[in-house]
């Protein structure tokens, strides 16, 4: 069967839905792809549903520059669990404003989210976003109380790239002797530069992440590092050589992802270090797909399963 054969005929026509153009500028034009993705982001948020869910954005303090939050508070009693949520966009794109997800997030689950708008490539490298990762977390724990978190339950999570910083974070946090975690969510992860998997060469489909653009974000990401043995990984966690340590972990990915492969490779890692692992895997999903086409049955499911996970984590 071809590529488009086993994509799930539910979400087959949103492969039309986003031009080629974004995704080529992502890897060729990043300022373009940023005009272009907040265009996109703002049309989902006029188009989402009322709330009760409070968000509020500020600036903290960052290793040497503001960082942006936005946080977002459901209005059950706290204390809540509390998740640190990573953006996806390659690395390349995005922002802390991710109301589709972090809506969700705070509704199903009851946490407070925050959501952190960390800086991106090519004007910084993968050292800038986990320092920024790592200080917005510390700044959640700290000022916990005034948030209404309970320390106990603090996950940290991203879908794409915002899953593979977040796998790159637990690490980090786990040699810097950072905060305690409950889990890691870790959503189609994007967390290896080599792509030297069956998925990893299959997926060239222009409208979907593919070989070709995760390559030129890579490059970007990875600065001076880019094609060398010595990639970190606190940049790409499939690097990783100890995987001991680190918090309980949710993996969901479909499989016609171009990161299917060293996803459930990173799954089975994790379980070999005896570190306890979810690992979900769902027919026909390319990725994103489940916020591209949020009705499908597919599509409901994955984010169904990844919710219950983490509300049993941390809700």
């Amino acid at each position: 069967m071809s590529f488009i054969d086993r994509i799930d005929p539910e979400i087959l026509h949103a492969l039309d839905t986003y031009p080629a153009e974004r995704y080529i500028a992502i890897g060729d034009d990043p300022p373009k792809a940023r005009e272009m993705t907040e265009s996109i982001n703002r049309e989902m948020r006029a188009n989402l549903p009322p709330t009760d869910v409070n968000i509020d954005e500020l600036t903290i303090p960052g290793p040497d520059c503001d960082i942006p939050l936005a946080i977002y508070q459901p209005p059950n009693p706290a204390p809540r669990g509390g998740l640190l949520w990573l953006h996806g966009g390659g690395y390349i794109v995005g922002v802390e404003r991710d109301d589709a997800r972090c809506i969700e997030f705070a509704e199903f689950i009851g946490c407070a989210v925050v959501s952190v708008g960390y800086r991106l490539a090519p004007e910084s490298t993968y050292r800038e976003s986990i320092a920024d990762s790592f200080s917005a977390l510390n700044w959640m724990v700290d000022n916990a109380s005034q948030l209404g978190i309970d320390k106990d339950r603090v996950a940290i999570g991203g879908g794409s790239a915002g899953g593979g910083l977040a796998a790159g974070l637990a690490l980090y946090n786990r040699d810097n002797k950072g905060p305690d975690l409950a889990f890691q969510l870790l959503i189609y992860p994007m967390i290896d530069d080599r792509h030297d998997t069956p998925s990893g060469h299959e997926v060239t489909h222009p409208t979907i992440w593919n070989r070709d653009v995760s390559f030129k974000a890579w490059k970007m990401y990875l600065g001076d590092e880019y094609g060398s043995d010595n990639v970190s990984p606190y940049a790409a966690a499939a690097r990783a050589t100890d995987l001991s340590d680190l918090p309980p972990a949710l993996v969901t990915v479909g499989t016609m992802d171009l990161f299917r492969d060293e996803n459930i490779n990173y799954a089975q890692r994790l379980m070999a270090a005896r570190i306890p692992t979810d690992l979900q895997v769902f027919a026909g999903m390319y990725h994103g797909a489940e916020m591209l086409v949020p009705e499908a049955a597919a599509s409901r499911q994955m984010r169904l399963d990844y919710l219950t996970t983490l509300k049993r984590a941390i809700g």
